[in-house]
């Protein structure tokens, strides 16, 4: 399974959305720059997290873009399943119209490594993100 520019775009965006001061607005354009994405691009990405309530939008002169909840409850699964779709590592576990589904010797094996996948970023958050981003940035150097 490979995550797309998708799903690494969108937990970058949110990501430095969850950096701001509580309750600052961040524009589109500031965080394309940030993340290094068209904004055009960032915008499309930020349709399916709308749609999700992952984000919330401000309209106007100071409006922008910021988590639609409390980033302690946005789970990094949320974020990559909403804009890249199911995160099965193989069709045949989502439809109910494989031929070999009953006899199939491999489908326990997908079955368990999507139950892996889930596991880890459903216990993910934002909040863990941005803490962890916020440690990184913190190193002590000393000669």
């Amino acid at each position: 399974m490979r995550i797309s520019t998708k799903g690494r775009y969108s937990l970058e965006a949110l990501l430095y959305m969850a950096l701001l001061p509580e309750g600052e607005f961040a524009s589109t354009r500031a965080i394309a720059e940030n993340i290094g994405v068209s904004k055009g691009y960032l915008e499309q990405l930020f349709i399916p997290l709308r749609e999700k309530g992952i984000i919330k939008g401000i309209r106007g002169p100071q409006g922008g873009y910021l988590p639609g909840k409390d980033p302690g409850a946005i789970k990094a699964g949320d974020i990559l399943r909403a804009v890249e779709g199911p995160l099965e590592p193989v069709d045949c576990l989502t439809t109910r119209v494989c031929p070999v589904k009953d006899t199939c010797r491999s489908v326990h094996t997908w079955g368990e490594l999507y139950g892996e996948i889930s596991k880890c970023v459903d216990s993910i958050s934002l909040k863990d993100l941005a803490a962890a981003y916020e440690k990184m940035d913190q190193v002590e150097y000393s000669i």
